[in-house]
């Protein structure tokens, strides 16, 4: 598996990926960059694009947001926050990931976030925290694995979540 920055190639198969969740009665796609939300891929290309540079702000910082590919195939996305604002502090983090419906439950998680934390560090991160919601038990367990520390419980939107830290 490698993390790729997405590219105009990957068209087809990330709109697949996208109609997948959707096929699944998911509208929320984690650590896609919004790609859920995009109205076209080429603007979803350059809002990622934008990502990288955003001047952080209350609800915005520079993140870089990536395909998980396994034999040729999308298998996940996943974002890696290059730094903390307020309110990532309290709820989500430096990294957000999600894994297409038909490739759950078989261990891509876990290798993703494992390239994710190397991500990290080469932008000079010592920790990073990452979070599920509370009842994500298969989240929980990948988080651990590659390191994760409880830390503080929040609610944003009506859904408890667990922070954990992995140090570096």
């Amino acid at each position: 598996m490698e993390l790729v920055f997405p590219t105009i190639e990957h068209k087809e198969a990330a709109l697949e990926y996208r109609q997948e969740h959707f096929d699944a009665g998911e509208k929320l796609i984690h650590g896609d960059g919004g790609l859920d939300e995009a109205e076209t891929y080429e603007g979803w290309l350059e809002k990622i694009g934008q990502d990288l540079t955003v001047p952080p702000c209350a609800d915005r910082v520079p993140a870089t947001t990536y395909f998980a590919v396994h034999d040729g195939k999308i298998i996940g996305t996943i974002q890696v926050r290059h730094r903390l604002n307020d309110f990532l502090r309290k709820t989500y983090g430096h990294i957000g990931y999600g894994v297409r419906p038909s490739e759950r439950r078989k261990g891509y998680a876990a290798q993703m976030l494992a390239l994710a934390l190397e991500k990290a560090r080469e932008l000079g991160l010592d920790k990073v925290m990452v979070s599920c919601d509370k009842t994500n038990i298969g989240s929980a367990r990948t988080i651990v694995k590659n390191g994760g520390v409880p830390g503080e419980e929040y609610t944003h939107e009506g859904t408890a979540g667990q922070q954990y830290w992995i140090a570096l």
